[in-house]
């Protein structure tokens, strides 16, 4: 009997951070990049307030909740598209713009979901070395040809934690074909205090070729809620409004965004404990001679080379106790492992249960 057949997709699976150690429940959960505070407490009782009337459809357009973020950064809400999770803004560009056999380009240590949903939609992937874990303007222009569509890019990226320049970024978009579509990814902007930097919004929210996606998931807590927005020129997000599907954001979701984007206060206490605790990380790995880069997000990469230890042994002594990291097999950064900063007693309880580990 002949039955249906999906039609063969080359691209990876998206593995998650693990929650889960041989069926038990982690106790402390540093693999997925997450709030360490969570939640403002405004955003949860927004949250349960309409969570009483869920029987009702949400906003398809998301009006009220793409209105409070125009005024928020002073944009204009027609050019601003909402999408469940940033993810999805990324699968609609794809979805939107790209057809079989065109090229994109990505940082070889870049976040792997660019490849995913590139390769999906019948693109071919060029990887941009990188120089010390930093991204490469040089590297991404070589690997320009007539075919490339799109270059994605984290600035912070992950999962290195590095930066890109202000003046570096603006001298890619110069050099970039016109034609060529770049994306920025704002991630993890808020927790950047350099003088080098500037988030993508800020360089270029008034250009007609660049799309810049934001997400709730990080710094607002609300990765379960799945909430991301992108801004870019008109005619753009018009496209990708033509590909995004109804009621993609729950009304719970829309509602909880709104009051967290307002909470300053509360934004300011998980900025001002990620730079806190990304010092005393730092400072702890670099004691224990294990090799690390100043990372301008909420998380670190690691690298055991230097001491001689392997990280699946590490990744897996830390599991047996409790403690789950994001391995980077699926990054191909080699004896490598990630750490997100959590809570302080989360932290105090890692770098105890590291220090016996190694």
């Amino acid at each position: 009997m002949n039955l249906p057949k999906p039609k063969k997709i080359n691209a990876e699976k998206y593995i998650a951070g693990l929650s889960l150690f041989k069926q038990k429940v982690a106790k402390i959960k540093l693999s997925a990049n997450e709030s360490a505070l969570g939640p403002s407490p405004k955003a949860i009782k927004e949250f349960n307030r309409v969570a009483k009337n869920i029987k009702r459809y949400p906003d398809s357009d998301g009006v009220f909740l793409r209105n409070v973020l125009a005024r928020k950064f002073k944009l204009d809400p027609k050019r601003i598209i909402l999408g469940s999770g940033s993810d999805q803004i990324f699968e609609l560009i794809c979805k939107a713009f790209l057809d079989k056999n065109d090229e994109v380009i990505v940082p070889e240590y870049s976040f792997i979901i660019y490849r995913i949903y590139s390769k999906i939609y019948g693109a071919k992937i060029k990887y941009a070395k990188e120089k010390n874990y930093k991204i490469s303007v040089e590297n991404i222009l070589d690997k320009v040809t007539k075919r490339t569509k799109i270059v994605f890019l984290a600035n912070p990226n992950n999962p290195t934690g590095t930066i890109i320049s202000k003046g570096a970024l603006l001298n890619l978009r110069k050099k970039l074909r016109g034609n060529i579509l770049l994306v920025v990814d704002d991630a993890y902007f808020e927790y950047v205090k350099s003088k080098n930097y500037s988030s993508g919004m800020k360089l270029f929210s008034n250009y007609k070729n660049v799309i810049i996606t934001r997400t709730f998931s990080k710094i607002y807590g609300l990765a379960g809620l799945r909430v991301g927005w992108g801004y870019g020129p008109k005619k753009l997000i018009y496209a990708l409004n033509q590909v995004k599907p109804p009621f993609n954001i729950n009304r719970a979701a829309l509602f909880a965004a709104a009051a967290s984007i307002n909470d300053v206060k509360w934004l300011n206490k998980e900025i001002k404990h990620v730079n806190r605790w990304s010092k005393i990380f730092f400072k702890n790995f670099k004691n224990l001679s294990i090799e690390t880069n100043f990372s301008y997000g909420n998380f670190l990469l690691l690298n055991f080379n230097k001491i001689k230890k392997n990280s699946k042994n590490i990744f897996l002594k830390l599991a047996k106790k409790g403690v789950l990291v994001r391995k980077m097999d699926v990054y191909k950064i080699k004896n490598s492992l990630r750490v997100t900063i959590g809570n302080n007693k989360e932290n105090k309880k890692f770098i105890k249960i590291l220090k016996q580990v190694i």
